[in-house]
């Protein structure tokens, strides 16, 4: 018997399918697949399956949005002493700042009477399926690490990020997409760190999608070919994975490698799953209009919207769409000095938030679905430099929860008579977080992550679930 000798291009060109079965026989049984895999760890029955976060970059202003202070009216423009944080870290005592009345008209809305003002106006009549938070308050004065808190209930250490927190939990609904995405991040005030992973194992990580300053136009899942042999593409992918399997083997417990390992995996799902499922063409042209696309001022935001719809449909997790500018240092929502340019960002949200809302409750989707809207911290009562705008105000400020258990309807908490400090039923942003794991069945106290010789988790060792915001 004669024996042909080959090159080592020759064999695995000849072995590249033997490879490859050995590969994926390998990735089904062994624990590289077990880092992508749901872990399921319900601690009681879930309320809701998945969250919608609009975030809102920047902090509205709460006193001109949905926590009405007839005071402010009242004393529009004298000048009182708010000696708050953000004053007294800048050199002064807050004494002599003017007050400045909301800008925008409140009235109270639909059967629950609450109270909204005329700057959402399409959001105003939704008021009933919302619960309206207006204790809220939060760590951090600037925008970066107030922004990397309400993302990683962090202000300065690099933690998970929520969502990497409720994949690594719960895993994915689809396994042929991330079961965690972020829609137009901005790379500043935290960048990727707000859709990361940190210690968790990398596959939990956020899936980024576009980036802030781009147009949702040109949003899409990167490295999704269209067009290519399936036949000649798997060879290529068994190949790729069978070497990659080989290089995993000789250097066990890297997760940094299963993670590349797993996200190939999941690359390869995603070529023939993921160009069907964000594909805004295939809504009718009433969907479209529903939501404001093809329309200015709505038709970025609205195409993130419908994006985030679908994704939710389809078994994604998390999904988390950013309103935000191209520039880190000036976020949208930030009117130090221009109060009325509220009214602009207002218009390009207000349509495609509404319709979102609209559309998860037609579909039987709002039932199961968590959306949450708001920034990182809200605006104070008073002009900042007694001008046009209000400065930062972590003190008091509101977001509103929809759907997924969250009362409809309902206001809770409340901050002084000027809007100013959060009073009555505080809620920090760990309860918040708290809550929404508790409504996705999780205890927050029981998901942890051993890391560096401790257990950790998202709410630290802080925060308590709300009871009084759910049903």
């Amino acid at each position: 018997m004669s024996i042909v000798p080959l090159s080592r291009r020759q064999l695995l060109g000849r072995a590249a399918c033997g490879f490859g079965a050995l590969a994926l026989a390998g990735l089904s049984g062994s624990p590289l697949r077990a880092a992508d895999a749901p872990l399921v760890r319900i601690h009681h029955p879930a309320k809701a399956k998945r969250v919608i976060f609009l975030f809102m970059a920047g902090g509205v202003s709460q006193v001109d949005s949905f926590d009405w202070k007839p005071e402010l009216v009242k004393q529009d423009g004298r000048m009182l002493d708010f000696a708050d944080e953000r004053a007294i870290k800048r050199g002064g005592t807050g004494a002599n700042r003017r007050v400045m009345k909301p800008l925008w008209e409140f009235k109270q809305r639909g059967q629950s009477g609450l109270w909204a003002s005329e700057l959402f106006p399409n959001i105003a009549k939704n008021m009933d399926d919302l619960c309206v938070i207006r204790s809220m308050h939060t760590e951090g004065v600037a925008h970066g690490p107030a922004t990397l808190f309400m993302h990683t209930g962090s202000s300065n250490f690099i933690r998970p990020s929520l969502g990497s927190w409720l994949l690594y939990g719960l895993g994915s609904e689809n396994q042929n997409l991330p079961g965690f995405v972020s829609i137009g991040p901005s790379l500043g005030n935290g960048g990727p760190r707000n859709y990361g992973s940190a210690f968790l194992p990398a596959v939990h990580q956020g899936t980024a999608v576009g980036r802030a300053g781009m147009s949702a136009r040109d949003m899409t899942f990167g490295n999704v070919i269209p067009g290519r042999e399936l036949a000649v593409a798997r060879r290529q992918f068994d190949l790729q994975q069978a070497l990659n399997v080989a290089q995993v083997a000789g250097q066990p417990g890297a997760q940094e490698l299963d993670a590349v390992v797993s996200s190939y995996e999941l690359a390869w799902r995603m070529q023939t799953q993921a160009p069907g499922v964000v594909d805004l063409a295939r809504e009718t042209q009433a969907t479209r209009e529903h939501y404001g696309i093809d329309k200015k001022p709505t038709d970025d935001f609205a195409r993130k919207c419908l994006m985030a719809r679908q994704l939710s449909e389809a078994g994604v997790r998390f999904v988390q769409v950013n309103y935000n500018t191209s520039s880190s240092s000036n976020p949208a929502w930030d009117q130090h000095t221009d109060m009325p340019q509220h009214a602009t960002h207002a218009a390009a949200t207000d349509q495609p938030v509404a319709a979102l809302l609209a559309d998860l409750k037609q579909r039987g989707l709002l039932d199961d679905t968590i959306v949450l809207w708001g920034g990182e911290f809200g605006r104070t009562p008073y002009a900042e430099n007694n001008g046009t705008g209000r400065d930062h105000n972590p003190g008091g400020f509101t977001m509103w929860a929809a759907g997924g258990g969250f009362k409809r309807g309902h206001a809770h908490g409340a901050t002084d008579e000027f809007g100013h400090y959060a009073v009555e039923d505080k809620v920090h942003l760990h309860d918040l977080h708290a809550t929404i794991l508790h409504q996705l069945g999780i205890d927050h106290e029981r998901l942890t992550y051993r890391h560096a010789g401790r257990d950790y988790r998202l709410t630290d060792v802080y925060g308590e679930v709300v009871k009084d915001l759910l049903v």
